[in-house]
């Protein structure tokens, strides 16, 4: 969507710190012994205290409230009887809906003990995104986001998996622009528009390069089989760069 009016921003507001702030709530209970379905009905309750629906429920039936994906599951991984333990890498996704706005936000923890190669895979799934934010302007193009992120990638010795892409996001989870690369490529000549509402979401890896299905309809897996990493903001185009909605508060 493209934001026309205050009222829409103040909405996009809510939303957006409502998403960040059930991630920070199932961070902060992020330790060896919990399960993931234990960690999603935190999320939940975040969710439904502040008013909010879950996104993917909402939108696709999704059999949980949040994405939660550990180690070898990259993404969509769906909450269950799996215990966590110390040394995993766990990615929580979290995305919802109140008054007919949405937003989407996520971020990948590991609970330590972990290789100082997975403590710098995190440092920079996050330093990989915010480079990619810089590139957020209004005029300016949305290849932009993943040349920057390529870059950062090849200096620092990262892959980057190359078929889950970023997207527009508003008045639905999912919207136009679709298919928004958070790698380097020639063939998006679309620019950013003035108020326009996406996500930005790259996957730093270890040597992924693709996600592939796994046995659920759901879940998907690094490939080849590497740690891997997102990190995600949903941000407004503006002249003066990304206002980024996803902020705990």
């Amino acid at each position: 969507m493209t934001v026309s009016n205050d009222d829409e921003l103040t909405a996009l507001k809510d939303i957006g710190r409502i998403v960040a702030n059930a991630i920070a709530a199932m961070q902060q209970a992020l330790e060896p012994g919990i399960t993931t379905a234990e960690l999603d009905q935190i999320g939940r309750a975040s969710l439904e205290g502040e008013g909010a629906r879950s996104a993917p429920e909402l939108m696709y039936g999704f059999p949980g409230a949040t994405c939660i994906s550990v180690n070898e599951e990259i993404a969509h991984g769906i909450p269950g009887p799996r215990v966590l333990k110390a040394g995993d890498l766990v990615n929580i996704d979290v995305s919802a809906e109140k008054a007919g706005f949405f937003a989407d936000a996520g971020a990948s923890f590991a609970i330590p003990p972990v290789s100082p190669k997975v403590e710098r895979l995190c440092r920079d799934g996050k330093r990989a995104l915010w480079t990619g934010l810089a590139e957020v302007r209004t005029d300016r193009p949305l290849a932009g986001i993943g040349r920057a992120v390529g870059a950062f990638a090849k200096k620092h010795g990262y892959t980057l998996v190359e078929n889950l892409a970023s997207h527009g996001v508003g008045r639905s989870l999912h919207e136009e622009p679709r298919e928004i690369a958070t790698w380097p490529t020639r063939s998006d000549r679309r620019k950013m528009t003035e108020g326009l509402v996406f996500a930005v979401e790259p996957f730093l890896s270890l040597g992924a390069r693709f996600a592939g299905d796994g046995e659920d309809e759901w879940t998907l897996y690094s490939v080849p089989r590497a740690p891997t990493v997102q990190y995600e903001h949903t941000v407004i185009a503006t002249r003066n760069g990304a206002l980024v909605l996803t902020l705990p508060g």
